[in-house]
């Protein structure tokens, strides 16, 4: 392509950008504290910046010595106006959300985290009417003094719609929920609810800050608040239950959180890290990750775990009680591995599941108490395999003579295996020494080592064992996905990989 005249890109440029400079020259000079930052102001300055930038980068001024710094300023200036505009909805909204008190102040840390975005503003505002001095792009004057002020009358409009009917809310709220508590566990490694102090900021950074795993959380809970907005807002049921407004309130503070947290984790990965600037306050990695880490992802994984117990609540509410019938465990039943992520899969949705067999009911959010269901399930794998010599003759009535007790017990072990009715997991197998030869208890020798053998882990039987769940059907659909997956494990009891909707188990 032929290269733009300079003076013709000038000409451009200077009529374009006219706008934004009278914002900025208002900006350098009134907004010297962060209630003068207006929404007027802040959506002249992100709009006209936001053209700005689009219409440098097609004339590739990323690239070009002379205009790079410019670009530069005003990409830093979008950035901060957006995350002003975001501020400032926080504040504006806060009454509005209906939050569950927490033990920080969060309306003074918003108003904090605004007074650093306000000065960022002014600042970076203030450099790019020098550079556009330097550029020889001209310097708008006599603007109205009073074009960017915000006399905001008290009070809300009536609140007159009718509301709606909708037979399908109750689902929706428990999707509402799940997909809340869901996300409250896959977002903890990336969003802790706790002050992080200077020294852990390279850490967390590399780990699991970034913008690219913070805008896709902010685009997850973005698609939360539009599911609520399109199938609980203004319904009968959202006027009968107040804490699904309660709800609705952490989903939005902490969209617009993760808003702020991805804003200022895109200026740190692109401009500081890459050193774009030369100099300016906004170059300054340390208070930029102060509020980054202890306002917009300290606040964000606050609400989120504040809420959990609501989320909880609601699903035992809006609960459907179901049954599935799943298979037990292959490798040893209910053990560590298979109990310990069933009670963790239940305890994560809060809702009350009972696993029960042959008539003896047992609590799902409890290890131990699957654990207990062990011996019964042991007992009846025995008695099946037992049904199943004596179907298939493995068992003579008396010994040969040239035969021996252990000769014949193996045998029966090998033949079993072959059929896939026993898993041996000891190579070579050891059998018991001086088995007494009783030849008028054969069968009852045969299952008391094969008992043996499976109380000592070297062989297991292999049996379809069915089991029951009662409870919340979204819970029993995970458990049912959990136990198609093996429980996690294979039949030799090695770990396999869960199935992405069961992430939250991993944490």
């Amino acid at each position: 392509m032929d290269t733009i005249a300079p003076e013709s890109f000038l000409e451009l440029i200077s009529k374009r950008s006219r706008i934004l400079l009278e914002a900025s020259q208002y900006l350098s000079t009134h907004a010297v504290q962060s209630d003068l930052l207006t929404r007027p102001l802040l959506g002249d300055i992100l709009s006209h910046a936001s053209q700005i930038e689009e219409l440098l980068d097609a004339y590739g001024a990323r690239n070009n010595q002379q205009w790079q710094p410019f670009r530069s300023l005003v990409a830093t200036i979008k950035l901060y106006s957006n995350v002003g505009c975001e501020l400032v909805h926080i504040q504006r909204a806060l009454s509005a959300y209906q939050l569950l008190p927490l033990q920080r102040d969060f309306g003074r840390a918003t108003e904090q985290t605004l007074d650093y975005t306000c000065r960022i503003l002014a600042e970076a505002t203030a450099h790019i009417l020098a550079k556009a001095t330097e550029l020889n792009i001209p310097i708008p004057t006599g603007m109205d003094p009073h074009r960017y002020e915000e006399h905001l009358p008290p009070g809300r409009l009536e609140q007159n719609l009718a509301t709606r009917k909708s037979e399908t809310v109750a689902k929706t709220v428990t999707l509402l929920a799940t997909a809340f508590l869901n996300l409250a566990a896959e977002s903890k490694p990336t969003l802790p609810s706790g002050d992080v102090g200077p020294e852990e900021y390279e850490e967390y950074l590399k780990a699991s800050i970034t913008e690219e795993r913070l805008r896709s959380l902010e685009f997850r809970f973005h698609n939360l608040q539009s599911l609520y907005d399109t199938n609980v807002s203004k319904t009968e049921t959202e006027d009968l239950d107040p804490d699904l407004s309660v709800l609705r309130g952490h989903i939005s503070v902490v969209m617009h959180l993760l808003r702020v947290a991805t804003e200022f984790a895109h200026y740190y990965e692109r401009h500081i890290q890459r050193k774009q600037q030369v100099s300016g306050g906004y170059n300054d990695p340390e208070p930029l990750l102060r509020h980054l880490m202890n306002y917009a992802v300290s606040f964000a994984g606050n609400y989120l775990a504040s809420a959990e117990l609501l989320c909880q609540n609601m699903l035992k509410k809006y609960t459907e009680i179901g049954t599935i019938e799943v298979t037990v465990p292959q490798y040893r039943g209910f053990h560590v591995r298979p109990s310990t992520l069933v009670s963790k899969l239940v305890l994560h949705y809060g809702s009350q599941v009972k696993m029960e067999l042959d008539g003896e009911y047992y609590d799902a959010a409890s290890p131990l108490e699957l654990f207990r269901a062990n011996e019964k399930i042991n007992a009846q794998k025995r008695r099946w395999l037992a049904e199943e010599i004596l179907r298939l003759q493995l068992v003579p009535d008396r010994l040969r003579d040239d035969q021996d007790i252990r000769g014949m017990i193996h045998t029966v072990v090998m033949t079993l295996a072959e059929t896939s009715k026993l898993i041996i997991y000891e190579h070579p197998l050891t059998l018991k020494d001086n088995l007494p030869r009783r030849e008028s208890r054969l069968m009852e020798q045969v299952t008391d080592e094969i008992a043996r053998l499976q109380a000592h882990g070297k062989i297991d039987i292999g049996t379809n064992l069915k089991i029951r769940f009662i409870g919340d059907k979204r819970v029993l659909a995970d458990i049912k996905l959990l136990a198609d997956c093996g429980y996690g494990e294979d039949n030799f009891g090695n770990n396999i990989p869960l199935p992405e909707g069961l992430a939250y188990l991993r944490k």
